[in-house]
């Protein structure tokens, strides 16, 4: 696809779905308050001029006032945890499958899947899009899909070692805890048959990818997407070109803004992650506020497609502490260049009279000894403090500790209410 092309089916493709998003009327309200132009004079140059889509605006149509087609035409229905309020429903018409699972196979077949692989799919299934989302699309590209989901740790090291998949598809906390299980078991992770690991659903380091690499002797690269835009699939860090993601922009316009103003930003300049659908039939989105913190970067040949850096946090996920921002990521990769820790951490904010104290719990490696260990604590606190700019209280706790997720990790607590 050429440059052009692309520009005219990103074009048509925006015109239609702004065009069938009006169909709701609380969207068609929206877009006539912030001045949008009508649907077929849109230009790509327009986008900013069409209003923000929020999480909100899902749980304030909650249940069914997102669907752009009749209920009786929706095939699927999937949700978010609903852990902050009510669950964020997304649905998904024939058509709509059909795309996301051509969409799912293109990240797939990017990362170096062939037909006649095995997936071993350790992301959870049911209401969350992640499980069934892989399982589709791999099954479009023809691989044979072991559908474990998420959880029984040790049941999953045995079907790994007797059914001997090439790639597995989990998040990259619990790909270090199914290391550690395998380890237990008295068996190298090197010497498993995985030789693609296909990870996301949370923000993790380049730190984190060389420990996982170097533990399980595999490729290990980033896949990204979420439920209200469509689910995994939206962009894929290819084997031929390593670091940044390929967004599929014939299906997903992508913008980067001000997280506070909420004005575009240029590509190469770090901001929020914004999606608009190009081709989503059931739930279409305009300038989704996806709350990622990354930056825009031009195309690896020979695609046309811009690509985005490997997600940093969440707006909201950021720490203000003593007035530094920062984001978990950036402890992860202090707590992983420190040799003598392992690769599990947790982050405590508390507030002492009027000031805010920062607390790093780690464990040491397996097999360290106990003075190595407090020296690499106190060697973890002055690279906070060199890089990072504050001071940090480093815990150390026995190994295993810390608790290990089968999901998404949870490793800040914010105590300061």
């Amino acid at each position: 696809m050429t440059p052009e092309h692309l520009r005219a089916l990103q074009t048509e493709r925006l015109r239609a779905s702004v065009a069938h998003a009006r169909t709701l009327p609380w969207y068609d309200e929206r877009c006539r308050d912030a001045g949008a132009p009508m649907a077929e004079t849109l230009d790509l140059e327009d986008l900013p001029r069409l209003p923000f889509t929020l999480k909100t605006d899902f749980r304030d149509h909650h249940p069914f006032g997102m669907f752009a087609v009749p209920r009786d035409q929706i095939a699927r229905l999937h949700a978010s945890s609903g852990t902050t309020g009510k669950p964020t429903i997304v649905a998904y018409t024939r058509g709509d499958l059909d795309v996301w699972a051509e969409l799912v196979a293109r990240c797939l077949s990017a990362a170096g899947a062939r037909a006649g692989d095995i997936l071993h799919n350790a992301y959870g299934y049911g209401l969350f899009t992640g499980g069934l989302g892989l399982h589709a699309g791999a099954e479009r590209l023809g691989l044979a899909v072991l559908p474990v989901s998420g959880g029984q740790t040790e049941r999953q090291i045995q079907l790994i070692l007797d059914l001997k998949p090439r790639i597995i598809a989990c998040t990259p906390s619990y790909m270090l805890a199914l290391a550690e299980a395998m380890e237990r078991a008295g068996v190298d992770p090197r010497d498993s048959s995985l030789e693609i690991g296909l990870h996301g659903a949370e923000p993790w380091s380049e730190a984190m990818r060389g420990e996982i690499e170097r533990r399980w002797g595999l490729v290990a690269l980033d896949l990204y997407g979420l439920s209200e835009v469509m689910g995994p699939g939206v962009a894929q860090e290819r084997a031929d070109a390593r670091g940044p993601l390929t967004i599929w922009e014939d299906h997903f316009l992508p913008e980067v803004v001000d997280p506070e103003t909420g004005e575009p930003l240029a590509d190469g300049e770090l901001g929020e992650l914004v999606l608009t659908s190009l081709t989503r039939e059931a739930t279409p989105v305009l300038r989704y506020r996806t709350g990622d913190v990354t930056r825009l970067c031009p195309p690896a040949a020979p695609h046309p497609f811009r690509r985005m850096e490997r997600v940093l946090g969440r707006c909201d996920d950021m720490l203000i502490v003593r007035g530094v921002n920062l984001f978990p990521r950036q402890i992860e990769e202090l707590v992983l260049e420190t040799a003598a820790l392992a690769a599990h951490y947790r982050i405590d904010v508390r507030r002492d009279g009027a000031l805010d104290r920062l607390c790093v719990t780690v464990e040491p490696a397996a097999g360290v000894a106990a003075e190595v260990c407090e020296e690499a604590g106190r060697t973890l606190g002055r690279r906070i403090k060199d890089r990072l700019g504050i001071n940090a209280e480093v815990m150390l706790v026995d190994p295993g500790a810390l608790a290990r997720s089968e999901g998404k990790a949870r490793r800040v607590f914010d105590h300061r209410g």
